[in-house]
């Protein structure tokens, strides 16, 4: 099958998938489109919501309906290292097991990632970027497709450990999940308070999710697309040149190179599920946004002022 075929083999599965997860998951439109995004890219996701909008519920939807392996673990504050990796144990012949820990599965839900202290949190970072693991010496590959999805719980932030800006980095994409409209809710509270399951059915294999991710790799892209990503990451930086005035003011880091990256990447799985061959500058605006919010870091003065972070990035187009 070509490449062009794929694609639109691609879009008809993507919209038979939105309509699975549909099922189950009312409204929440945009957020189950950056986090399939996400997962076809390759990314991982950081969801940022309070309680009770049916995050956990979400992914393991998705993780249903894509036909992935999927692992919860819930942070805390005593959470170790090993309870996350899993750790080495002497059996009945007094020789050494590894016994694996959660994060062996293809998607992981990182609940409530900031209640734990750096240490656990770092554990994740190998995981992330290598898609392997290392426990006493010893190096573990983890099972392809792999893809974390990390929640926080934006309200609270006593005894919490905010996640270092190394880590941040990793997460593709940051998604702020809101409040869902009237209609909606009243629509959760109907199809949550009765006697009947909903079900999804498995519409992928972690092998065609594989071949998804290398298929948008090899989407090409017109160099003046790229050249207008990496400018707009760019105009993120204080110091630099072409920096627009609201991040000269209120922006004290902007974003390094891997924004670049995600930016084509995501570019490129947007205009694939969108039916396209080849990314425009149109696709980097709809994924800049959530790319771009937890790679910039706003001053004192952004906070005294009320700017948010999406006047700053709206101010880059």
């Amino acid at each position: 099958m070509s490449d062009v075929a794929k694609i639109e083999e691609l879009v008809k599965k993507y919209q038979a998938l939105k309509t699975e997860i549909a099922k189950i998951i009312v409204g929440q439109d945009q957020v189950v489109s950056q986090i399939l995004i996400s997962i076809f890219s390759g990314g991982h996701a950081l969801l940022i919501g309070v309680p009770g909008l049916a995050k956990t519920l979400m992914v393991n939807t998705i993780a249903q309906t894509l036909g992935l392996d999927f692992k919860r673990i819930q942070f805390t504050p005593d959470l170790m290292p090993s309870d996350i990796l899993g750790s080495e144990i002497l059996d009945e012949n007094r020789h050494f097991k590894f016994i694996k820990g959660p994060i062996f599965a293809n998607i992981i839900l990182a609940d409530e990632i900031n209640r734990t202290p750096p240490k656990t949190q770092a554990a994740l970072l190998e995981a992330m970027q290598e898609r392997s693991v290392t426990v006493a010496g010893h190096n573990y590959n983890l099972s392809l497709p792999y893809f974390v999805l990390a929640t926080q719980n934006p309200i609270e932030q006593e005894g919490t450990y905010p996640l270092p800006e190394a880590q941040l980095d990793r997460f593709m994409f940051a998604v702020n999940l809101d409040y869902p409209s009237f209609e909606e809710e009243v629509q959760v509270v109907k199809t949550t308070t009765t006697d009947v399951q909903a079900t999804v059915n498995s519409l992928f294999s972690a092998q065609e999710i594989i071949d998804i991710q290398h298929l948008i790799r090899r989407i090409p892209v017109a160099d003046n697309v790229i050249e207008y990503a990496v400018r707009m990451v760019g105009k993120t930086r204080p110091n630099s040149k072409e920096a627009t005035d609201l991040v000269k003011n209120y922006i004290d880091w902007g974003a390094g190179p891997r924004a670049s990256q995600n930016l084509i990447l995501a570019a490129k799985t947007h205009a694939a599920i969108n039916g396209k061959f080849s990314p425009d500058i149109e696709n980097v605006q709809a994924v800049a946004g959530s790319i771009l919010r937890h790679r910039i870091i706003k001053n004192y003065k952004a906070e005294a002022e009320g700017i948010s972070e999406e006047q700053i990035i709206k101010s880059l187009f």
